[in-house]
């Protein structure tokens, strides 16, 4: 396996997870209510972050967490997206971006929690 280099990586990172996410029985139902069938468009954003995040290619522009801040989520929805997350990097790639990848959708999950919970937002 490879590292993650280049946007379709990107592509099939992003859609390797959200695959995943779509099927499962606790945030399928989240995901699929709220983005309805604005799939295309949702992952789109998605390779988009991630490609500004992880390849430092500006393609992304915005705040993350302003779409999330009104979902049903909770400290489990979290733990079971990350887990999803790291299990679709392992799938697929090897390497120090990937890696990286783990590592900030850890942080990231763990920034999303400390606002839910705080409100500060």
């Amino acid at each position: 396996m490879e590292d993650i280099t280049n946007r379709e990586d990107i592509e099939l990172m992003v859609d390797t997870f959200y695959a995943e996410v779509r099927e499962d029985d606790l945030l399928g139902p989240i995901f699929n209510r709220t983005i309805k069938d604005h799939w295309p468009k949702h992952l789109d954003t998605m390779y988009r972050f991630w490609q500004t995040v992880l390849l430092h290619e500006i393609a992304y522009k915005g705040s993350p967490f302003s779409s999330h801040k009104k979902l049903p989520i909770k400290a489990h929805h979290f733990k079971r997206w990350v887990d999803h997350f790291n299990k679709s990097i392992d799938k697929n790639f090897r390497g120090k971006v990937a890696e990286e990848a783990k590592w900030r959708a850890s942080k990231m999950a763990e920034m999303f929690m400390y606002k839910l919970n705080s409100n500060n937002f």
